[in-house]
């Protein structure tokens, strides 16, 4: 499972940083990256921007409307820092959101902050409306690619985009290089639009780079 390309393979990746399903994905990616020579650029994404339009329970819109933060946290980092600092403030929420199951963006936040060194002072974009043109243009270039009727994940692999996959857990060795080659390979077909089952598991975090 050497890297064996000459040329990097460009991937690009939209996220939000509340989905555990993109999280899963992104682990996925992770470990093909570590056979294969991707050159993944991480963009974030929103679900709320992605549902506020849409019919759906009170409870999951409180929900997605809370979590904008971590989409503007990031694209506030970004802005500052460039592209450089997305990944690992996407690992970094990811490992407190996801694996330890932290709750609260009050504590979430300044916690992932003080861990990567950045300005305590990004903290006040995750509660304002400041970067949310920032965040619906990242947000739309990715929905642009595939169409409305998608979620998160997007992923495009030298320009052909698709939503998914959803995938529990995320696999690993060459499981991962296999599906990895698969999804590509019928992603590139132009045909190919959806392939589909029911879940029959929830998310397992049993992937931490």
């Amino acid at each position: 499972m050497d890297k064996t390309e000459t040329t990097p393979t460009a991937v690009e990746f939209w996220f939000d940083p509340n989905c555990p399903w993109a999280w899963m994905t992104s682990r996925w990616v992770g470990e093909v990256a570590r056979h294969r020579d991707l050159d993944v650029t991480w963009k974030v994404m929103s679900l709320f921007v992605l549902n506020e339009d849409q019919d759906i329970p009170d409870e999951y819109r409180e929900r997605i409307h809370q979590g904008q933060l971590y989409p503007r946290i990031v694209t506030a980092a970004k802005l500052r820092h460039g592209q450089e600092i997305v990944k690992p403030l996407y690992d970094a929420l990811g490992e407190h959101v996801h694996h330890r199951q932290e709750s609260d963006p009050e504590q979430v936040v300044p916690a992932v902050l003080r861990e990567l060194d950045l300005e305590a002072d990004l903290l006040e974009y995750a509660w304002t409306d400041e970067v949310d043109q920032a965040v619906r243009a990242s947000h739309q270039e990715g929905i642009d690619r595939v169409g409305q009727d998608v979620g998160t994940p997007v992923i495009a692999v030298e320009g052909t985009a698709f939503f998914g996959p959803v995938i529990s857990p995320a696999p690993k060795g060459q499981e991962a290089l296999d599906l990895w080659d698969g999804v590509v390979a019928v992603a590139k077909y132009p045909g190919f639009f959806e392939l589909k089952r029911s879940r029959t598991v929830g998310p397992v975090f049993d992937t931490v780079e």
